[in-house]
């Protein structure tokens, strides 16, 4: 059935479902798995014509490049956090476990090892393609491999996920409804751009392609760099590569600068100074008594420039100075430990370097809602713990460090279970 017989009288449909649906959900409390997939299908359907045709329609999109986006769409019900119409999300259920886990699991040594083997491998076969990169966007070749050796190994990760499927089921159905419909309204331009919806293949998620980018990503970022009149970030490697170093370069890369560097802070010297609105010149840090752990200076061309403390793990794992280089990683990720993924991958493909020097220790076992308790008894004594959400930070660190400093207490700079008790 073609698309227009298939939303044929859409508004009558649309009308009759809403009501035969809500009467049958008002009858019944059912969860929302036990809802009508049949029901729930017919109205998707509407839905797609009655609301998403009309704000495609105010955003420039043909008919015909709606139609085409939309051929064959279905609900995918093995999406994660769907919510039926009229029914309500699941009870969260109570955080009876640990809510984050150690930071040393996600630096597995032998996963690390063998991105950084087919990294340098790539590096060397791509020497031509990455020297044009750095030179047109002045994103260095590693950190490029790095992202796309984490996010998709180097393109080989399988994916195969209908983009507008997903798109338009988590627009109807997800918990973040307004979120993915902005994402599947992006996507229709794509297609209206000239993108075939056939080859838009993306993640659970919505993420497609090499880099991993959402509709509005590939919009503001995706590039043709191979010079065939497309942005193929699904096919070619130039397209991939090059999108996600335009996307560095836009969100403020700084060219000629590492990302950081692994360090040893002296225990004179507070781990309650962390954070990128505490930046100051490298040189001022060294002058502290903070220095690298190869035992090698700062680079002579960092040390006028600015760096900032990081102890993701408190006093409890490796520390480093890190560049505002670092802070643009953490763009493509909002993730400290992502960011040190992959700074680390690309040292390793760049200048066949190991793992960190430092170990974790055995921190992040705490449970989210203790966490949470934490942030608000700190928040309650005027400490910016930052979010309130039980997730330890950079604002969440600092601030207990700070606290432990004004209790007496040798800064850790990191929740664990007797803190909890502590602070009151």
């Amino acid at each position: 059935m073609n698309f227009s017989a298939r939303f044929r009288d859409a508004s009558a449909l649309a009308r009759g479902v809403m009501l035969g649906l809500s009467l049958a959900i008002a009858a019944t409390a059912s969860p929302a798995s036990a809802v009508s997939q049949a029901a729930v299908e017919k109205q998707f359907n509407a839905w797609i014509e009655t609301e998403i045709w009309p704000e495609a329609a105010a955003q420039g999109i043909s008919r015909q490049s709606f139609e085409r986006a939309f051929a064959g769409v279905r609900i995918n019900w093995k999406l994660p956090d769907l919510v039926a119409p009229g029914t309500k999300p699941p009870k969260k259920k109570a955080q009876t476990q640990a809510e984050f886990s150690s930071p040393g699991p996600y630096f597995n040594e032998k996963r690390l090892a063998g991105l950084a083997a087919t990294g340098r491998a790539y590096a060397g076969s791509h020497k031509r393609l990455l020297a044009r990169i750095d030179r047109e966007f002045g994103v260095p070749g590693e950190i490029v491999l790095a992202i796309w050796g984490r996010e998709t190994g180097y393109g080989r990760a399988k994916i195969t996920a209908s983009e507008m499927d997903v798109l338009a089921t988590m627009a109807f159905m997800s918990e973040r409804k307004p979120l993915f419909r902005k994402e599947l309204i992006a996507a229709l331009t794509m297609v209206e751009q000239g993108v075939d919806p056939a080859v838009m293949k993306g993640s659970w998620a919505g993420a497609m392609g090499q880099p991993q980018f959402m509709p509005t990503s590939y919009l503001k970022y995706a590039v043709d760099f191979d010079g065939d009149g497309k942005k193929d970030i699904w096919n070619s490697v130039p397209d991939s590569l090059g999108s996600i170093a335009n996307y560095l370069r836009l969100k403020g890369w700084e060219a000629h600068r590492s990302w950081g560097f692994e360090a040893s802070i002296p225990a004179k010297v507070s781990c309650a100074q962390e954070g990128p609105d505490l930046s100051k010149p490298i040189a001022d840090w060294a002058a502290t008594g903070i220095t690298r752990v190869t035992g090698k200076d700062f680079p002579r061309d960092e040390m006028k420039r600015t760096g900032m403390m990081l102890v993701p793990g408190g006093r409890h794992g490796p520390e480093f100075i890190v560049t505002p280089n670092f802070y643009v990683i953490k763009e493509y990720n909002n993730s400290d430990l992502y960011a040190l993924f992959i700074g680390n991958l690309a040292d390793r493909i760049a200048y066949g370097s190991g793992a960190f020097r430092a170990e974790w220790g055995s921190v992040g076992h705490m449970l989210r809602s203790d966490v949470l308790a934490m942030q608000k008894r700190l928040a309650a004594k005027g400490y910016d713990v930052g979010k309130v959400d039980g997730l330890p930070g950079y604002k969440t660190r600092r601030s207990i460090g700070m606290w432990q400093q004004k209790a007496g207490l040798s800064p850790t700079c990191y929740p664990d279970e007797t803190l909890l008790k502590k602070i009151r």
